[in-house]
């Protein structure tokens, strides 16, 4: 299994929401990206954010979202120790 663009973009919107709290949600406007507001109706379809254009994390995508967010921290971190 490869990370296609699709996925990719799927990642960067999860990435934007806060996990600190639940009652904070995204809008993805109809002005985005069509990428972005593509990946964002693949995450509703996925169930994982209750509207097609944002709104919130479901169960399942708070999931994904901290996978995703602890993923990216992880490659960002320069100082790796094994």
């Amino acid at each position: 299994m490869t990370y296609t663009p699709e996925l990719l973009e799927e990642l960067k919107i999860l990435c934007l929401f806060n996990l600190a709290t639940t009652q904070e949600g995204i809008k993805v406007h109809s002005e985005a990206k069509p990428e972005a507001i593509a990946a964002t109706r693949r995450l509703h379809e996925k169930g994982l954010i209750t509207l097609v254009d944002g709104g919130y994390l479901t169960s399942l995508g708070y999931d994904a979202a901290r996978y995703a967010q602890d993923l990216l921290t992880i490659l960002e971190t320069s100082d790796i120790t094994s």
